[in-house]
């Protein structure tokens, strides 16, 4: 690693003019954080078992601090991009508010204390699996997939998708096929998330040389394989009921999200011109995080009061 990104011109990105406690929080992508450690915890409350609550608690925040830590490695690699891309040109290091380096300090050791703490206090598997979700969030994806090929979001989409396994391995110790098909929940809900933005952020893809789908493939490419992963999606995320590992409640409102969330990305399928194509990319993209946020509140608020009724 070094302190400054790749082709980065630390001039071009303005005057450090002082740091606040804001721009540290910033750095830390609380809304991103704030879904991993949702998903975390339904991971923990659908765990066969029990935990302590302090250790639940520690387990969260080990977590969210390890979610943070990713970001702001992320954000410290990527800031040559983001001074040029009108999504993310405000953010601390463009505007000179943070420099890399101290992105890259503040990254590291929050990553070291979150898997470190994490490993000594609750178990060494959750550990292991929240230093692969930073390693393979900065190495694999940020650093190797984002800038070289379209698959980046499909394959770097996994490390968005370890929480509820670290969350299943707080409580047990163990990686078992409940956790796993939550990760793939995740894992195959990520593309067409993401490539909905991508398609009306086209040009700052672009203007920045990263090859994101609609930029390598066109919009044509990108709106079907949104089709084809949503249709992947909206099954799978009906089979934890099958396995158990949800009730009535969820497997009704699996399949109510479900059709909705076709019923999007059908529209984006089709509607292939103007203002209205991108209006239809942004709906599917604003619905699409409220899907995966439904889904595990009610997988959660399922487990919680089955917990209750025991």
């Amino acid at each position: 690693m070094q302190g400054t990104p790749p082709n980065i011109d630390v001039g071009q990105l303005g005057p450090v003019s002082g740091s606040s406690v804001g721009d540290f929080v910033e750095l830390l992508k609380p809304r991103v954080m704030s879904l991993v450690v949702f998903t975390a915890l339904t991971g923990m409350v659908a765990a066969p078992g029990s935990v302590h609550p302090v250790i639940a608690i520690i387990a969260l925040l080990c977590i969210a601090i390890g979610a943070g830590a990713a970001g702001a490695l992320n954000m410290w690699y990527d800031a040559d991009i983001d001074a040029h891309m009108a999504r993310t040109a405000a953010r601390p290091i463009p505007r000179g508010r943070l420099t890399p380096d101290e992105a890259l300090s503040f990254g590291s050791v929050l990553s070291v204390f979150s898997v470190l703490t994490l490993g000594v206090l609750v178990n060494w598997t959750a550990g292991a699996l929240l230093a692969i979700t930073i390693a393979f969030y900065l190495f694999i994806y940020t650093m190797w997939l984002k800038r070289l090929t379209p698959q980046n979001i499909v394959i770097g989409g996994a490390a968005g998708s370890f929480p509820p396994m670290i969350g299943w391995a707080a409580v047990t110790g163990s990686v078992s096929i409940e956790s796993v098909l939550m990760f793939l929940i995740i894992f195959m809900w990520t593309p067409p998330h993401f490539w909905a933005l991508a398609l009306y952020r086209c040009r700052d893809y672009e203007r920045v040389g990263v090859p994101m789908l609609p930029v390598v493939a066109g919009p044509t490419e990108t709106r079907r394989q949104i089709w084809l992963y949503s249709l992947l999606l909206v099954p799978l995320a009906v089979v934890p009921s099958a396995i158990g590992l949800t009730g009535v409640v969820y497997t009704v409102s699996s399949i109510v999200l479900g059709a909705m969330f076709l019923y999007l990305a059908w529209r984006v399928r089709t509607i292939t011109e103007g203002r209205e194509a991108d209006a239809a990319a942004k709906q599917l993209f604003g619905f699409s995080i409220l899907y995966l946020f439904l889904l595990f509140a009610v997988m959660l608020g399922e487990h919680a009061v089955w917990r209750l009724m025991a």
